[in-house]
């Protein structure tokens, strides 16, 4: 059985792609739905990445809010993929990640690449890479990771930061 927090996110996923609009607000909130919290949505189809879209820090008045627009994203906007369709719906895999606040860290030897996720700043440009990856096994590879999709040369200068996620399956 899902968790609600990512059954809400496929309730918006599934009624998002077949009526073109978000559900409703639950009536009752659970008390991870009310906090305030960075919250990314991850979807996968076989084993392979479909989506994922998230936000480092709050946007909305709380993380139900949070779940139900970063999963239209996840689905709609991931410019990696093309928006999903409902045949996608059948086999689709949903992860949330609660993200803590992010607290910068002098250097990799302050990270873990399974217990943090880290963001990689250099002026506006930044990337971000969750932990516990598949296939990320090193500080060092996510960081080169996120200088990568933040646009940041290997010479430059960055600020570090890590953050903790509660995943929820």
């Amino acid at each position: 059985m899902e968790h609600p927090l990512v059954q809400l996110a496929r309730l918006t996923i599934e009624t998002y792609l077949k009526e073109g609009k978000s559900p409703p607000l639950p009536r009752q909130l659970t008390q991870e739905m009310q906090a305030r919290a960075g919250v990314f949505v991850s979807l996968h189809r076989r084993h392979a990445l479909r989506g994922c879209i998230g936000t480092f820090a709050p946007t909305t008045a709380n993380v139900a809010q949070e779940i139900m627009r970063n999963a239209v994203s996840a689905s709609t906007e991931d410019p990696r993929f093309s928006p999903m369709t409902t045949d996608e719906l059948a086999d689709l895999e949903i992860s949330v990640d609660v993200l803590s606040a992010p607290e910068p860290v002098r250097s990799a030897a302050d990270l873990d690449a399974k217990k943090y996720g880290v963001i990689v700043k250099s002026g506006p440009r930044r990337g971000l890479l969750l932990p516990d990856l598949d296939g990320v096994n090193t500080p060092e590879e996510q960081i080169a990771i996120c200088r990568q999709k933040g646009g940041i040369a290997n010479n430059e200068p960055v600020d570090l930061f890590r953050f903790t996620v509660t995943r929820y399956h």
